[in-house]
């Protein structure tokens, strides 16, 4: 069973930055991929950012210059580096993790969520 625990996020400023980390366990010797995801009050969730196993990403346009998605295969953690952060960036932040392509994770969404984790940027 995956499992997934993000962490990182809290208030910032708009401009600032953060970093989120997301722990995964559960996967060993599988090729999934893992993804972010945000989902403000009142709207869809959308993907941000997906990495497969041998370290191919892609990005939503939305973020796409302002956030960058890496894993550390050794710690198991997947990260979410976000810069010049913007009040409409507000959102619950959840990583996902899937066996299909990375495309699909984006796109779909995964089967294995985490929790989440709240970023509120101020103006």
């Amino acid at each position: 069973q995956v499992q997934l625990v993000e962490s990182g996020g809290g208030s910032v400023q708009a401009g600032g930055s953060l970093r989120l980390s997301c722990a995964a366990s559960g996967y060993t010797g599988r090729r999934y991929c893992l993804g972010w995801f945000r989902q403000a009050p009142g709207k869809k969730r959308e993907g941000l950012a997906t990495i497969d196993s041998d370290g191919s990403i892609i990005y939503a346009d939305s973020v796409k210059g302002r956030f960058t998605i890496s894993k550390d295969n050794a710690e198991n953690t997947l990260y979410l580096q976000m810069n010049s952060l913007k009040p409409e960036d507000t959102a619950m932040y959840y990583c996902a993790a899937d066996l299909r392509d990375k495309w699909w994770l984006l796109l779909r969404g995964g089967n294995y969520w985490g929790q989440g984790t709240q970023v509120t940027v101020s103006s």
